[in-house]
């Protein structure tokens, strides 16, 4: 089973961790990362840029076309900083990798399972093209990460 956990933060604990000294941030991380790459059950995660950077915008579908925002869309506890994407056997082993996380006051991780190709195929017809498609998608890239990495 697929989990990802998701880091969200409040305000006081993005104030709080701008005070620590990042390289201590990155080594922390670094060696919780390490360890779930050697357990073999970290299939990817990022961190992300600030909410406010000039990059990021917001689509709000609620209009045809999508409203375009450069503000994010939310109080900092809606906003994600980063995630993990873990390939664990159980709910259990999932949460133990979670709570091994090395976040700080006022940091909340969420985990949630990623549906797997066998739960969406069951509520498609069974020759719903998309379906086939993502196969080879998910093959295609597995073989490209492979050749590149």
């Amino acid at each position: 089973m697929k989990y990802m956990l998701i880091m969200r933060a409040t305000d006081a604990a993005l104030a709080a961790s701008a005070e620590v000294d990042f390289e201590e941030v990155v080594n922390q991380m670094g060696a919780y990362n390490e360890a779930m790459h050697d357990a073999g059950v970290l299939a990817g995660g990022e961190g992300l840029t600030d909410a406010g950077a000039e990059e990021n915008f917001v689509l709000d579908f609620s209009s045809t076309p999508p409203a375009l925002s450069e503000e994010p869309y939310g109080p900092t506890e809606s906003l994600f900083n980063g995630f993990w994407i873990l390939n664990v056997p159980s709910r259990e082993e999932a949460r133990q990798w979670a709570e091994r996380c090395p976040l700080g006051p006022g940091m909340k991780l969420e985990v949630r399972r990623i549906h797997g190709d066998e739960e969406i195929a069951e509520l498609v017809s069974e020759d719903n093209e998309f379906i086939a498609k993502e196969k080879v998608w998910r093959q295609e890239e597995a073989e490209r990460a492979q050749r590149e990495g």
